[in-house]
């Protein structure tokens, strides 16, 4: 899965639960036997593979915990948005069972001056207040009645409209389910949604190379 750069060094692997097992084969291929200090691996090379837990996940103390509770089917709440689009379902497990992907026009930033520009930035803020109304509208007819059943909430796209929407104060239990993860996703669309399903399902792992 997904590959990004860690502060302080070494690099973010997201990994699938289903090949957490295939993963820790190519890791002691690659570096030598392992011993395990709780979540981290130390390979005989100097490597380590620091594991968390993903969302909505016990926490776990062993590596053979954090397998058997990853692969656990669990529901996860999913809201994406980007500017005036979001896409908010819940996934059970791998599959999307249900969803709402809408969009709302907001206008690009201009670079006009004087008057024009301050009404152009009052019509988009109009504009942008109205799609995360409609967004908390969305989120509130998908997720608040579910919210008792989904073990965390995994957003993604623009922190701004994520922000916005959750704002709501109707949205205070979806809020509070909220996990740290964030995903990067483009604007939201369906396609965009399902395949949100495999990064909040994530296991993330920071990989150190000797």
């Amino acid at each position: 899965m997904g590959e990004r750069a860690a502060a302080g060094g070494g690099k973010w692997v997201d990994v699938a639960p289903e090949r957490l097992v295939r993963w820790l084969e190519n890791f002691e291929r690659r570096h030598g036997s392992y011993r395990e200090t709780g979540l981290t691996l130390t390979a005989e090379d100097g490597a380590s593979a620091t594991w968390h837990t993903p969302p909505g996940a016990d926490e776990v103390a062993t590596l053979a915990e954090l397998i058997e509770t990853a692969q656990r089917p669990r529901k996860l709440g999913l809201l994406l948005a980007r500017k005036g689009a979001v896409a908010v379902g819940i996934a059970d497990g791998p599959k999307l069972i249900t969803s709402k992907v809408d969009t709302h026009y907001v206008q690009g930033r201009t670079a006009a001056g004087g008057w024009s520009q301050q009404r152009f930035a009052r019509r988009r803020d109009n504009q942008a207040k109205a799609a995360a109304a409609d967004g908390a509208g969305i989120v509130g007819r998908i997720l608040l009645p579910e919210v008792r059943a989904i073990a965390a909430l995994v957003t993604g796209g623009d922190h701004t409209a994520v922000e916005a929407i959750l704002a709501d104060p109707r949205l205070t239990p979806v809020a509070a389910a909220r996990a740290e993860r964030f995903l990067d996703v483009p604007e939201p669309r369906h396609a965009v949604l399902v395949s949100a399903i495999a990064g909040a399902r994530a296991v993330s792992v920071l990989v150190k190379e000797p």
